[in-house]
């Protein structure tokens, strides 16, 4: 029975967090996108996102972001600096090809950093980037 359930393996969709100036407040935001980088839009995307480590743990956030159009993006949330010394997990769901998809992505503690910086696919920005 289970050997005939089909599990689709996510292939370049991406969640990254960018440092991104704010104009309204005067300063640095850090904020999580969803990455496509298929040549499909993916639909009813779903990301809860959660942080935790080993003494205490972030609520459940969930996002209702819809679709996200091929070679684009979105945003998630804005995060905390404080909430990079924890392990930040996004989890992913969202259908492409009539198929169910969903994948964990998860920012190691001290991952997020501007040392980590690389070029993004599809945006046109750095920053630290989960696949």
């Amino acid at each position: 029975m289970k050997k005939d359930i089909e599990i689709p393996i996510v292939e370049n969709v991406y969640v990254a967090v960018v440092k991104e100036w704010n104009d309204e407040f005067g300063g640095h935001d850090w904020n999580a996108y969803i990455i496509n980088d298929q040549d499909i839009p993916i639909e009813m995307v779903l990301v809860v996102t959660k942080g935790y480590n080993t003494e205490k743990k972030t609520s459940l956030l969930r996002h209702g972001i819809g679709t996200v159009n091929a070679k684009s993006s979105a945003k998630i949330e804005m995060i905390q600096e404080e909430l990079f010394a924890m392990n930040n997990e996004f989890s992913v769901t969202f259908f492409a090809e009539g198929k169910l998809f969903d994948k964990k992505y998860v920012f190691r503690k001290n991952t997020i950093n501007e040392n980590a910086f690389r070029d993004l696919p599809v945006m046109e920005q750095r920053g630290v980037l989960v696949s």
